[in-house]
């Protein structure tokens, strides 16, 4: 490993089907007054709102109700709940749902006390906060984002028409996360296939980069493995407990910054896939997913090597002379295979794009240069072409 760094995560986890039974001694931590955000209401249907009221209620909470999240929260919503959190000047925010209703409490617990505009702040100007944070803890109920041990909240501005992720440092990380693998159970199954793509490409977009020998490399793999692996399962039988949680385990793993150690990082897939997302409000799994495969064919020749380990580890495709193009372009054959396996979009047309719309994603499409090829705005309008 050539890079330098530090690695800090200040995250508790709970994790197993007992998971929940600690949340009566987190809440010890806290003051009296929990804003309890959560989505659309499905956790009333599956129980698990009752569930985490009666530990509420018991432990003498007052509680502040904030439901109605959006699977991608906007920033009208998070200026809401931040209101909200002032006025009641609550002591925790609990977080129940996926990835989108924690990355909407981070945004909350960052602009409740804030002067300044939390948007040109956060998700402009990417500062720290300077202001009072309101602690977050979370009871994860859909694997994906990884949002439960990490810094990032992805907010969507529509009438800026962009959908800006800002990475948090470590006073912005849950304090604590519930991981019960069970409580996954209850999404449905194309919810649960795009969490799985979602870990995926968050994996990759940490493997796709550097050229040294670094064991954040061979940690990617091994998570690469466990969730080809898993996912075969889970879409058989999304109820298969083993799978299930080694997938839960995965996602928070893949991005909760130890894979990104000691080396550069891409994001151009996700920067593609937000700005798919901005003008279609398609789910954000699969705005990925549409657009992974003519990201990857364009940016790897510059990026061959890795390729073509990606070939030979994970997909397991023989060398057998051949040369690293082969095996580049096999290993993405086989990566193309599973993605038609386990049923994600394949392309951005089936998520709502239009060829019209194509000028404006690309706007909204922030270009990074952490990968192997930084693109040009030609680029950035061949991968749409191609991904329609």
């Amino acid at each position: 490993m050539l890079g330098n760094f530090q690695f800090h995560n200040p995250t508790k986890l709970h994790f197993g089907e007992n998971a929940l039974d600690f949340l009566a001694d987190e809440l010890k931590n806290y003051g009296p007054t929990v804003l309890l955000s959560y989505g659309g209401g499905s956790i009333k249907k599956n129980g698990i709102y009752d569930q985490v009221m009666a530990i509420l209620k018991k432990a003498g909470k007052t509680i502040i109700d904030d439901g109605g999240v959006m699977p991608n929260p906007t920033l009208d919503r998070m200026l809401e709940g931040a209101a909200r959190a002032k006025a009641n000047n609550v002591d925790l925010i609990l977080a129940v749902g996926g990835g989108s209703t924690i990355d909407y409490a981070k945004g909350v617990s960052v602009s409740a006390w804030c002067d300044e505009d939390p948007w040109e702040k956060y998700y402009m100007r990417f500062e720290e906060p300077t202001c009072r944070i309101i602690p977050i803890g979370s009871v994860l109920t859909i694997a994906g984002t990884g949002s439960e041990m990490n810094g990032g909240s992805v907010i969507s501005n529509h009438k800026a028409n962009l959908k800006v992720g800002k990475v948090f440092g470590p006073a912005v990380y849950p304090k604590f996360t519930v991981l019960n693998p069970r409580f996954t159970f209850t999404v449905p199954k194309r919810q649960m296939v795009a969490g799985i793509f979602d870990i995926m490409s968050h994996i990759l977009e940490q493997y796709f980069s550097g050229e040294d020998d670094n064991t954040s490399d061979y940690i990617a793999e091994g998570l690469m493995h466990s969730l080809i692996h898993s996912s075969r399962i889970a879409v058989k039988n999304p109820e298969d407990y083993e799978a299930r949680s080694n997938i839960m385990w995965t996602a928070t793993w893949a991005l909760n910054t130890l894979i990104a150690m000691g080396k550069t990082t891409d994001w151009e897939v996700h920067m593609l896939g937000h700005a798919v997302g901005t003008l279609t409000d398609a789910t954000h799994g699969m705005t990925l997913s549409a657009v992974s495969l003519p990201y990857y064919r364009l940016i790897m020749p510059y990026g061959l090597k890795k390729f073509a380990r990606f070939a030979t580890n994970i997909w397991g495709i023989a060398a057998d002379g051949k040369s690293d193009e082969q095996l580049a372009n096999e290993g993405l054959a086989a990566f193309e295979a599973w993605m038609h396996e386990i049923g994600v979009s394949m392309n951005i047309t089936e998520l709502g794009a239009t060829k019209e719309m194509l000028p404006a994603i690309a706007d909204a499409t922030f270009i990074l240069d952490g990968g192997y090829k930084k693109l040009t705005r030609e680029d950035v309008l061949e991968i749409l072409r191609q991904s329609l």
